[in-house]
């Protein structure tokens, strides 16, 4: 076993969520030595043909993993993974938060043709596939912006990619949309944390609506134009928004999340040029930290 490659107890709990090995018409090679190799790039950031030789054909790791992005199967397992946890306990709803982070693009991510993609022996367009392919321009250069929900145990519950530009507010309510982790004893998936945390980019009248109206008590900070516009409006502008700072101190935990996923250079830095590839990226190296004790 190779450093970074999934332990034994990793194995163990991913292995029942992966598609079947034999299928009509061929065999997949060796799950675990691919998906190994897909790892491999996530954490290192190194162009798919210069893939050590004991992953075996780098064009079968590249193929695999763009299938899968484009299927969905890197949500489904995602979502069997997180599902796995919630059940034993390893998901703190106590407080989940919301963030975005940034990453720069590499100069090899940018040129993709404008003809839609497909997904593989299929005549649909991938899923995550956006026409813009997630990328915006800024003083910076190139760059795709990763919204993130992150549970109290600094674990990635749902994200979102958009261009760089974009700003965080708008995909607050496209990001906590996306929480639904499955209860496997059954009943339907939980979407909705206890509490929810936010710097004041999400204060809005209209985020505190919706949060209200999902029953989700929130602690995001007021700023100061928008208090002073309350306050101007007299009784037309409605109470102040409650704001506790030891809970809001919890805010810390989407940081750190982020610093865990962007640890894996290939979400520090996109290298890849479609943005459903890239989201697929972002799944797996998500995955790996769910593995993880």
């Amino acid at each position: 076993m190779g450093r970074g490659d999934l332990t034994n107890a990793e194995w163990g709990r991913l292995e029942p969520h992966l598609p079947a090995l034999g299928r009509r018409g061929g065999r997949w090679n060796d799950h675990r030595r691919v998906i190994n190799g897909i790892l491999f790039r996530v954490r290192t950031g190194i162009p798919w043909r210069d893939l050590p030789e004991r992953f075996g054909s780098w064009k079968t790791i590249y193929e695999r993993h763009r299938r899968w992005s484009a299927d969905g199967t890197w949500d489904r397992i995602l979502r069997a993974v997180q599902a796995d946890a919630d059940l034993a306990g390893k998901i703190d709803w106590s407080m989940v938060s919301v963030d975005s982070t940034s990453c720069r693009a590499h100069q090899h991510a940018a040129g993709a043709r404008k003809k839609k993609p497909r997904v593989p022996k299929k005549r649909t367009t991938p899923r995550h596939h956006r026409p813009d392919e997630g990328l915006g321009r800024s003083r910076g250069g190139l760059t795709c912006k990763i919204h993130l929900a992150g549970e109290g145990g600094c674990q990635p519950l749902a994200f979102l990619l958009t261009p760089g530009q974009w700003g965080d507010a708008p995909q607050m309510i496209d990001v906590l949309e996306r929480i639904a982790v499955a209860r496997p004893q059954g009943g339907r998936p939980r979407t909705r944390p206890d509490h929810l945390g936010g710097d004041k980019a999400y204060s809005s009248r209209r985020k505190r609506r919706y949060l209200r109206r999902r029953q989700i008590k929130h602690t995001i900070p007021e700023p100061k134009d928008q208090r002073a516009n309350r306050k101007r409006r007299g009784s037309k502008g409605g109470r102040p928004s409650g704001f506790d700072s030891e809970i809001y101190k919890r805010r810390n935990e989407v940081e750190r999340t982020i610093n865990r996923l962007k640890n894996s250079r290939a979400v520090a830095t996109r290298y890849d040029k479609r943005a459903y590839v890239f989201h697929g990226t972002v799944t797996i190296a998500a995955t790996r930290l769910w593995l993880r004790p």
